[in-house]
């Protein structure tokens, strides 16, 4: 008997013991779901909220053949218009671990945007998409590209029908993997832009997987230069007058995206659109790295401009310093595509939707 009121005793305890610990598991559980909550919800409101500086930041949301994204547009604050006035549009593609906040408070393009008044569209790519916050640029073999680009349309097709937007003075730019997307909608959908703009990207056609793509960012792919091979690479839509000029930035301290792109970038849309290399210049403003600058022609017109900065690593130059992927110490990279664009917009007259 002592025996068998032993083991009970003991079976009660254990018993005790663990509803002891299950209550203790379920209210750290609901505590840490608690915090999570809370955590996701902070992260939400943070990205909802507008980037610093006066402007209206909306939100609207896209579906095409590559699924749902949203975006934000930058609207100046105090935008006035004349009657039938149509305003041009800038689209900026952030690159991998960014959102479009994150590169609109990076680059400060709204700034810009307010003085010389025009739109800013900042697509976001979807995590369910991409792990990373990378725009797949580089799956042309499996149409993830494409279907990821068409998407991408779509959304800029919506802003311009709602918010009054010249559709001769769309513009497209992106940072790394932006820039590679920018240069896929710019191949793609050549008629839809009037300029391009790559920073710190790899070159148009050098990769068509994920593993290419990785190659492509050691350098060690290169696309081929031939003009079969370029219509190849870019889509035959792309090859000849049809492409957007391209403006091309990279640092030559790039560690993430070789730099040798940058010249393979040049020369693949110089040798899709018959452009010329003329001499190289370099460039300085006060103590901000200098940069060297070549211009490809063809018939007086630059269809590419290709910008090497020295000392400048995986990071939009003259970007806001307290940001990661954001060099201050770099020349303006946000006014040199928008002194860029604006050329090129100047030779499209303004018409209304």
């Amino acid at each position: 008997m002592a025996r068998r009121s032993s083991s009970s005793a003991l079976t009660r305890a254990y018993q005790r013991n663990l509803k002891a610990l299950t209550r203790a598991t379920l209210k750290n559980t609901r505590r840490m779901a608690g915090q999570v909550t809370q955590q996701v919800s902070r992260a939400v409101a943070q990205q909802r909220k507008p980037p610093p500086g006066a402007g209206d930041w909306l939100t609207g949301m896209a579906i095409g053949a590559g699924g749902t994204r949203g975006y934000h547009l930058y609207r100046p604050a105090g935008l006035t218009r004349a009657p039938g006035e149509t305003l041009p549009l800038l689209v900026m593609l952030h690159g991998c671990g960014q959102t479009g906040r994150d590169f609109a408070s990076s680059t400060r393009m709204n700034r810009i945007a307010t003085r010389e008044r025009f739109l800013v569209l900042y697509p976001e790519q979807d995590r369910l998409h991409h792990a990373q916050g990378c725009w797949n640029w580089y799956e042309t073999r499996s149409g993830k590209a494409d279907r990821e680009a068409a998407t991408l349309i779509v959304a800029i097709d919506q802003v311009i029908r709602l918010y009054g937007v010249d559709r001769e003075r769309v513009a497209v730019v992106g940072l790394s993997a932006g820039a590679g997307m920018a240069a896929l909608l710019a191949t793609r959908y050549p008629l839809h832009f009037k300029a391009a703009a790559m920073h710190s990207g790899v070159a148009p056609g050098a990769a068509q997987s994920t593993a290419g793509a990785l190659s492509a960012m050691r350098g060690s792919r290169v696309p081929a230069m031939p003009a079969t091979a370029v219509g190849k690479a870019l889509g035959a839509a792309a090859v000849g007058a049809t492409l957007p000029p391209m403006l091309v930035l990279h640092g030559d301290a790039d560690t993430v995206v070789a730099p040798s792109n940058a010249v393979s970038a040049a020369k693949v849309w110089a040798a899709a659109t018959g452009a010329r290399p003329g001499p190289e210049r370099t460039l300085q403003r006060g103590q901000r790295h200098p940069m060297r600058v070549t211009d490809f022609k063809r018939a007086g017109q630059t269809c590419v401009t290709l910008c090497q900065i020295a000392g400048l690593g995986h990071a939009w130059s003259g970007g806001l310093a307290s940001l990661p992927f954001s060099d201050a110490t770099g020349p303006d990279a946000s006014k040199l595509v928008w002194a860029f664009v604006a050329r090129q917009f100047e030779r499209a007259p303004a018409k209304a939707p």
